[in-house]
């Protein structure tokens, strides 16, 4: 079976993002021998074409297809899931043409599908999405029993088209119904100003050209006489695994970014890479309950290599990687299939990032913390 899906932090589909996350911490479960087990699917198979009394009703095709959809579903992980051939034909069209979205973060907390973050900029914040936003309805139909990525194909849509989404906003009762004009998502991810000497940097999410828009502006620190860095990462849902090793590299001379561990325990790292530019000014991260993926790889890249601060609040906890296996029939299963370790090898999935300055604060409030913290360091 073909890997059909690029190794990343956070699955793009079409200007809205899926973040790929699982359920537990438990990197190499056993396995049970897999064919005394298939016997029994074709011992039930067997029993069912012989003997249901409407024969009309047995359709091998929709036995086959719920046989797997049943062995994905009691692997009871949310983002693990399985899409029929037409589902997963729409998914690729989707990624491959003039497709839009509403420019929004998703994952699965408590089961539920939530808004990780609105991007800046696009029409999910317009409309009033918010992180924390809870999923309920797509068009007026409900997204109770679907998968994340079931969520999200009803979302995406020709751009310039409308779609409905019913939400619950974090700590409200009423739901609220959003109509929102889907669009193609090409907003700068990374947003800077030099606040007097501080440099303060906000990476929305890791794009594949994050690493092009964030070198020109610590090439220019010197020059801006910048005397410390604010990297703010809240609400980042992550991006590709090269793009946050590249932006890793700009900040040390060696050492290893991430472990990723698969279900046999081998281990891949990801070195530092040589590059052009590199900083040694102090730096302050900044996470919320929303920083995921790629973001807190960062953030635990720093804080192992003791090479930064954080501060704010616990992070997401997503360490998981996912890839899509394509199965004969034009159907696939989208399966997690590895787990991501910080340098020192602490693991991500379900713990997320402790900050070493836990500090509820919000907006330019904790902005305001850090400069003092970087002032005072002089």
């Amino acid at each position: 079976m073909p890997r059909l899906a690029k190794l990343t932090f956070v699955w793009v589909l079409a200007s809205i993002f899926v973040l790929s996350t699982s359920v537990g911490c438990s990197l190499i479960p056993g396995l049970t021998p897999a064919s005394q087990q298939l016997n029994t699917v074709d011992e039930a198979w067997d029993v069912i074409s012989r003997n249901y009394v409407d024969k009309s009703k047995v359709d091998s095709t929709k036995l086959s297809r719920g046989a797997v959809k049943g062995m994905v579903d009691a692997l009871n992980d949310p983002y693990t899931t399985y899409l029929d051939p037409e589902s997963y034909r729409l998914n690729i069209t989707n990624q491959q043409g003039s497709f839009g979205g509403i420019g929004a973060t998703v994952g699965v907390r408590d089961g539920q599908v939530i808004i990780v973050a609105p991007i800046p900029g696009t029409p999910a914040e317009k409309a009033g999405i918010k992180a924390g936003d809870a999923i309920l309805a797509v068009n007026g139909e409900s997204t109770e029993g679907l998968s994340i990525e079931e969520v999200v194909l009803r979302i995406r849509g020709q751009e310039g088209t409308s779609v409905t989404v019913t939400i619950r906003h974090q700590g409200d009762t009423q739901m609220e119904d959003l109509t929102i004009v889907r669009a193609e998502i090409d907003v700068p991810s990374v947003v800077s100003e030099m606040r007097n000497s501080i440099a303060y940097v906000q990476v929305h999410f890791f794009s594949a050209r994050t690493d092009e828009e964030l070198t020109p502006v610590l090439s220019g620190l010197v020059k801006a006489g910048a005397t410390g860095i604010i990297l703010d990462l809240r609400s980042n849902p992550g991006g590709p695994v090269d793009t946050v090793v590249d932006i890793a590299s700009h900040f040390v001379d060696r050492g290893v970014v991430l472990y990723i561990v698969d279900n046999a325990g081998h281990e891949t790292s990801y070195p530092v890479k040589s590059t052009a530019v590199k900083t040694t000014l102090p730096v302050v991260l900044l996470t919320d309950n929303f920083s995921a993926s790629g973001s807190e790889v960062l953030s635990g890249f720093f804080q192992d290599m003791k090479r930064g601060v954080i501060a704010g609040t616990q992070t997401f906890g997503k360490g998981s990687a996912d890839q899509w296996y394509q199965l004969s029939d034009g159907s696939a299963i989208y399966l997690t299939t590895s787990r991501w370790l910080t340098p020192n090898r602490r693991l991500i999935e379900g713990k997320g990032i402790t900050p070493d300055f836990k500090l509820d604060l919000k907006g330019d409030d904790l902005v305001n913390w850090a400069i003092d913290y970087l002032n005072n360091k002089k």
